[in-house]
Formats: C-alpha cells, structure tokens, sequence
C-alpha cells in the first residue's frame, strides 16, 4: 500500500510541476511580470521546501529515501528560478510605470 501512496503523490507533483517551464519560458520570452505574484511564489517555494524536509525527516524514521524527493527538488529549482526572473524583470515593470 505504500508504494501506492509514493504514485500518487509522485503524479501530485508531476501535475503541479508542469505548468512551471512554461512559466519560465514565458517569463523569458516576454520579459515581463504582469500579474504575478511574488507571495504566491513565496508560499509555493516554502511549501516545497516543506515537503523536502518533510522528506528528509521520513528518511531519517524510515532509513530510506524516497525517490519523490527529486520531483519536490526539482519544483523547488523551477520556482526559484522564477522568483529571479520576477525579481530581475519587475525593475522593468516599474520603469514603465
């Protein structure tokens, strides 16, 4: 019953990690952070931070890591990288102000 659960969470963060690289591709493309948030993009990055040591907690009980922790890792990179581009791009937005 276990691995089950590690599938659905897996395929949970899968499905909220897709909408991220068109998030950064756009961002890039277009060089402008018109409607977004930077406290949502706080709340997600601390949420995967949270699962990551979430993560790291149940290895240490368990002696074994889960292989979700990646895909927690990796929203956690692509997050990041989109908290920089709106803190690069919003000095644009300003100045068009």
């Amino acid at each position: 019953m276990e691995s089950m659960s590690v599938i659905f969470e897996g395929f949970m963060i899968v499905c909220f990690g897709v909408s991220w690289p068109a998030a950064i591709w756009k961002t890039t493309r277009t060089k402008t952070v018109r409607g977004m948030s930077p406290v949502f993009l706080w709340f997600v990055f601390a949420g995967y931070l949270s699962g990551i040591l979430f993560k790291v907690s149940e290895a240490t009980v368990r002696g074994t890591m889960s292989p979700v922790i990646a895909l927690y890792v990796l929203n956690t990179l692509m997050v990041g990288v989109e908290m920089a581009l709106y803190y690069r791009y919003r000095e644009k937005r300003a100045a068009r102000v």
